[in-house]
This record gives C-alpha cells, sequence and structure tokens, in this order.
C-alpha cells in the first residue's frame, strides 16, 4: 500500500487517481493557450467530504465500492489534491522547496478572457503594479489535471482553484491561493444543485482541509468543460490561429462525447458548432429565468462552460421567488439581473456566430455584423421551447402533455403564461431595499405555493375558488400588509390564473383522452413534488455550510457524506427520490436542523 503521497502500485484499487498529475493533451492541441506551474505536496490536510456518486462515475473507484473512507482512499486522495503552485513569489524569493514535495509534472493555467479586463479583450489589465505574495496564483480558476476517458466523456481541462489573466505572457493580478480542494454539488455562496435544471456541472472528487487556518473556508472547483472565455480571448485578440486551435480542440471533444456528429468539412463543422451553442445558451437562459436562478451571466461566458452549465459556484444561487431587481454589488460595477441574463446569452451566441465566421472566411468581421445571424433565431427558438416546457412541468404537466400542449395548443399556453407571470413578477409596495450583498425588490407572490395549492383543491373539485383565497395562498413571507390588500385589479388577475389553468388542464385531457378528474390527480402528485414546500435557496445553502462546518469533525467524512446525500436527494424534484433521514442520530439531527433552515429560507435568495 502507497503512504500518503506515494505512488500507487498496479494493483492499487485506488490507482486511477495517480492519473491526476498536471499532464493534459490540451497543452500541444492549443498553443499558448496556458501557463505552466510546477506545484509541490502540501502537508497535513484531511479529507472533508467525498462525492463517491462523482467518482464511481468518472472511473476512479470501481461501482461497487461502499460509501465509507477507507485510509487507502484518503491517501489516494491526498496524494492527488493536496498540493500548492510554486509561483512567482517562490521563484522570486529562491524558496527552498524539499525535492520530495515537488511534483514531476507541472500544471497548466489556461488563459481566458474576463469583464474585468478594461479594454474587452484579455490583454490589458489596467497597468496597475502586481502584488506577489506567498502562496498565491493568478487571480481565476483553471489549473488542468488530466484527461479522463471514461464512459465516452472527455472533459477539457480540469479546474483546481487557478486560471491564468494574462497581459503579454505575464501573469497579473493575485489572489491567495484556494484552500479547499473539489466541491460537490452544491458547496458555497448559494450554490444550487443543477440536475433538476437540466444542467451539467463541474463536481468534485474530494474536499480537503488544510492548515494554515486563515485559508480555511476558500474554495476550488473540480474538473470541467472549457468555458466561453476560452475561446472569447483569442477572438477578441484576432488571434485565429490559437482560436482555431482551441474550437477545434472543443469540437474533437464533443465528437468523442458523441455531442456533435463527424462532418465533411471543416467548415460544416464550426458552423454545427456553433449551432450548438446557440440552442445549449437559448436553453440555459431559458431555465436560468424559470427556475429563478441567478449566475451573473454577462458577455464573457466566464461564469458557465460550453454546453451552458454553471461554472464558477462562487457567484450563482437559486431564489425561492422570481426575485427579478437583485443585483449583487461587486464594488466597481452591478451584476446582471435574473431577467437582464436572456439579452447576455444573446451576446455570447453573437460571439459564436463571430467565431464560426471568422474560422470560415479567415478573418474576423466586427460583433455589430451579427446582429441579425441565423444563429440568434436557434437561441430564441430554444429559449421558448425550454422556457414552455418549464412552465407546463412546474403546473405538474407530464412530458407527454407538454408535447401535446405545445404542439397544439400553444395561444392557450401564452395566455396561461400571462397569467401566470402577473403572480410571478408583482413586486412588493415598499420598494427597493439593500440587503448585505447587494439590492433587491422583493417579491410578493410564490406561483409554487400557488400550483401546488390550488392542484390539490382542482383534484378534490374542478371548480375555481373566491379570488381571496388565490391571492391568500400565493402570498409569500416578503408580502407587507399593503401587499396583501385585496384590490380588483388582484381579484381579475386571480380569475385570470384559474380560468387560464383550468382551460389548459381540460385541453390536455381532450387531447390525451384522458377525464379531467384523473388528469387533475395526477397534476397534484407531480406538482406537489416539483413544488416542494421546503424547497431549497441561495439562502438555505449559506446557513446550512455554515451548520456543516459546525459538525464536520463530530461527523466526520462519512457522516458528512450521509447528511449531504440524504439532503440533496430530499431535495431533489422527483417522486423516487429517496427522502429518508440518516441513520446516525447525530448525522440525523444535523439534517433535520438543515430542512428546517431550508423551510426558514424558502422564499428568499
Amino acid at each position: 500500500m502507497p503512504g500518503a503521497f506515494g505512488h500507487a502500485r498496479d494493483d492499487d484499487p485506488y490507482s486511477a487517481f495517480a492519473r491526476i498529475d498536471g499532464r493534459h493533451p490540451f497543452r500541444d492541441a492549443v498553443p499558448g493557450g496556458h501557463v505552466d506551474y510546477r506545484a509541490r505536496r502540501r502537508r497535513g490536510g484531511e479529507v472533508v467530504f467525498f462525492n463517491y456518486g462523482l467518482a464511481r462515475e468518472m472511473g476512479l473507484i470501481h461501482a461497487g465500492h461502499p460509501d465509507t473512507m477507507s485510509s487507502a482512499l484518503r491517501r489516494a486522495l491526498l496524494d492527488a489534491f493536496a498540493l500548492v503552485i510554486v509561483n512567482e513569489y517562490d521563484v522570486a524569493h529562491a524558496v527552498r522547496i524539499p525535492p520530495r514535495d515537488l511534483l514531476p509534472h507541472p500544471y497548466m493555467a489556461t488563459r481566458y478572457l474576463q469583464l474585468q479586463h478594461p479594454d474587452r479583450r484579455g490583454t490589458d489589465l489596467g497597468g496597475r503594479p502586481q502584488r506577489v505574495e506567498r502562496n498565491v496564483a493568478p487571480r481565476g480558476r483553471q489549473l488542468g489535471h488530466l484527461e479522463l476517458r471514461h464512459r465516452r466523456h472527455v472533459p477539457l481541462p480540469g479546474d483546481r482553484g487557478i486560471q491564468a489573466l494574462l497581459q503579454d505572457g505575464q501573469p497579473h493580478r493575485v489572489v491567495r491561493l484556494r484552500d479547499r480542494v473539489g466541491r460537490g454539488r452544491p458547496g458555497g455562496r448559494g450554490d444550487e444543485r443543477g440536475s433538476q435544471q437540466e444542467r451539467r456541472s463541474d463536481r468534485a472528487r474530494a474536499r480537503c482541509d488544510r492548515a494554515p487556518r486563515r485559508l480555511r473556508g476558500q474554495r476550488a472547483r473540480g474538473a470541467q468543460s472549457a468555458a466561453p472565455s476560452h475561446l472569447f480571448a483569442p477572438l477578441k485578440q484576432n488571434d485565429l490561429k490559437r482560436l482555431k486551435s482551441a474550437v477545434d480542440y472543443a469540437i474533437a471533444r464533443e465528437r468523442k462525447n458523441g455531442a456533435l456528429p463527424p462532418t465533411r468539412t471543416a467548415a460544416e463543422g464550426y458552423r454545427l458548432f456553433a449551432e450548438a451553442a446557440a440552442r445549449a445558451f437559448g436553453r440555459a437562459a431559458a431555465i436560468f429565468e424559470r427556475e429563478y436562478v441567478f449566475c451573473w451571466l454577462d458577455w464573457d461566458g466566464d461564469n458557465v462552460l460550453l454546453d451552458g452549465s454553471i461554472v464558477d459556484y462562487g457567484s450563482v444561487r437559486q431564489f425561492g421567488l422570481y426575485h427579478r431587481e437583485y443585483r449583487f454589488d461587486d464594488g466597481p460595477r452591478w451584476s446582471t439581473t435574473i431577467p437582464e441574463q436572456k439579452a447576455k446569452a444573446r451576446t455570447i451566441v453573437r460571439c459564436f456566430a463571430q467565431i464560426a465566421a471568422a474560422l470560415i472566411e479567415g478573418r474576423r468581421a466586427p460583433l455589430a455584423a451579427f446582429a441579425k445571424d441565423p444563429l440568434l433565431r436557434v437561441f430564441d427558438a430554444s429559449f421558448a421551447e425550454t422556457r414552455d416546457r418549464l412552465l407546463l412541468r412546474r403546473a405538474g404537466f407530464d412530458p407527454k402533455a407538454e408535447t401535446l400542449l405545445l404542439s397544439r395548443a400553444r395561444p392557450l399556453v401564452r395566455r396561461f403564461d400571462r397569467a401566470h407571470r402577473w403572480f410571478e413578477t408583482a413586486r412588493s409596495a415598499r420598494g427597493p431595499v439593500k440587503v448585505p450583498d447587494g439590492i433587491t425588490w422583493n417579491a410578493v407572490y410564490s406561483t409554487r405555493d400557488l400550483l401546488r395549492e390550488l392542484s390539490r383543491i382542482y383534484a378534490r373539485q374542478a371548480l375555481p375558488v373566491a379570488s381571496e383565497v388565490v391571492l391568500d395562498i400565493a402570498a409569500s413571507s416578503y408580502a407587507t400588509r399593503a401587499d396583501r390588500r385585496s384590490t380588483p385589479a388582484k381579484r381579475r388577475h386571480a380569475r385570470e390564473f384559474q380560468a387560464a389553468y383550468l382551460a389548459l388542464v381540460r385541453r390536455a385531457a381532450r387531447l390525451s383522452g384522458r377525464a379531467m378528474p384523473a388528469v387533475l390527480t395526477d397534476i397534484a402528485a407531480r406538482s406537489s413534488t416539483i413544488n416542494a414546500y421546503a424547497r431549497i435557496t441561495g439562502d438555505a445553502i449559506a446557513h446550512a455550510a455554515a451548520r456543516l462546518n459546525r459538525a464536520r469533525k463530530t461527523l466526520g467524512p462519512d457522516g458528512l457524506f450521509e447528511v449531504i446525500d440524504r439532503f440533496a436527494r430530499r431535495q431533489a424534484q422527483t417522486a423516487d427520490a429517496g427522502a429518508e433521514a440518516p441513520r446516525r442520530p447525530n448525522a440525523k439531527r444535523v439534517f433535520d436542523d438543515l430542512f428546517a433552515l431550508t423551510i426558514q429560507t424558502r422564499d428568499g435568495l
């Protein structure tokens, strides 16, 4: 058995972790797309949490591996993840590093574009003097580990907490290296599970905790695919050679994953690649808007992957209500709001149209030339289709009914969407308010509560109820006395909501050839699961993370895994998610605390 930081034997069941050593074909495929850093071991680590399910999916542990942390697995995790970068400070000050701690292979920090670049091209960071410190690395996210090939999926460069922002080949804007390695889904400020929003995310293999204490609580992320910002940097710099290399590499990866078909010509491949991005970002923007997901999506595509999946869990959170005016205060700028993210996604698609045209024609046309590009119609169609399907799903319709209604009853779907949107977008009479990390204007109504409770009422008797009942059901914890006051206009909207909802159900019953009471019974069952009362929000995650941190030493890695695993399953929006509480008494107490926190913050940010 290898010791900590030792070499794995061929018969070691955890030998796959030894492949995580910094080597990656991205280096050769995209010349000039990265900067190499040597790395050294970091001693004194411990494993806090390990995502067994993801490790099985990646082939790092065998399918029958128990959800138990053994000493051998702990050593394998520390071998793979307990490291720190040898940075400019170390080199300039000739910091002595024991030879046994210096890793044999360098790790790459990939170049990318970010909103913070003043010139919007990634070549000028403002000329500010750089403060290079001990245990720091270039600000960003991407540090490549390896290329994993398992179950046909081939990820792009892995992520270990840094990504290079470069000017003339030199790293700039440094921050302290994040001291926790790996992360699950969820974890961090407002981090949300992405499964029910149909997003694939970068998930972690492990989380390690290390000395010194001053670095605890900071985060890093696990293996991921490329982000649009990796392509936008050479695009904005008009470096078509590097752009072609990066796009060709991404296309090859997607073909190996089965996401893109082979093409006869390179030009056709570039067009299909751009079309896939347009559909993906249309779908992602609709999910963000309909599911109340704030991820600060902007034109640089820095927070998401090429398929629209969320990558930057330091920015994302899911709201309990449609808090459409919330903006995060980032100091020099305000974030986008949830409804503004659609326009930002459209700008990203325009950049993909610009990329495809530049690679096909051999020259870069101005972005303004793509204001009416056909790819935007692809984006709009994907956005509308996804947004409507999510609305019908939230209302409780099954996939077959969704398809029938969208193909044969679009006017009724639009009518219901308008009625639903009035409740969804209503804002408090109190006006804008400050919150600890920004500003917002509180939403008044919970359409999730409305859909869940009305479906139960209609399942007993398919008749409208009094408008005051509808308004009372929908009123959220943010509704003030003035917001709860009934008015003729509010009562009119309550009547229209019920009329549109019941008309949609009647049409679904006719199209499916079923009796309306049977359809309503099924809708009520699905809606109670999809629109669960105890629904997690970003506020809940923030409080839950603090609670877990206090309990992690008494729980240990196995107890912590049990709490998080059961808690995530409880939140899954499927009837067979498996919601049983943990068996360990101390784990059950923490689990119950997390569930109570979820209820207390269910309407929040």
